[in-house]
């Protein structure tokens, strides 16, 4: 299973960017997938996630309010629109699949892309 992350990039804080995840191999529309990033020095933790039949959704704390996730289940990509931008935020940015529920836990999901910068000054 290929997931391909983009749309990383630097952003001043209170700005905006949009992560998208393309996985054209996977079985899109049985599991739920999910956000995660993780900062230098820091355990991966849980952004937000999503069941991709139901479109139910869940959010870290520390985004919630700010982070949408959302998926195209079409053109199987999942997206991450981030608002209002934080120097906390910074950190690498990873798509996960394959979790049978749209739990915020790492070891719920099996298959993850290579992860996307974020950097938020």
């Amino acid at each position: 299973v290929q997931l391909v992350e983009s749309g990383g990039g630097s952003v001043q804080a209170g700005g905006s960017l949009r992560l998208s995840c393309e996985a054209p191999g996977f079985t899109y529309d049985t599991y739920c997938m999910g956000w995660f990033r993780q900062a230098p020095g820091k355990e991966r933790e849980a952004v937000a996630s999503v069941n991709v039949v139901s479109r139910s959704t869940k959010y870290g704390d520390a985004v919630q309010g700010r982070f949408t996730i959302s998926t195209d289940n079409a053109e199987k990509t999942l997206y991450l629109q981030m608002n209002s931008l934080k120097p906390e935020d910074t950190a690498i940015y990873y798509c996960a699949a394959g979790a049978w529920t749209y739990e915020l836990t790492v070891s719920a999901y099996p298959y993850w892309g290579q992860g996307t910068q974020v950097t938020v000054s």
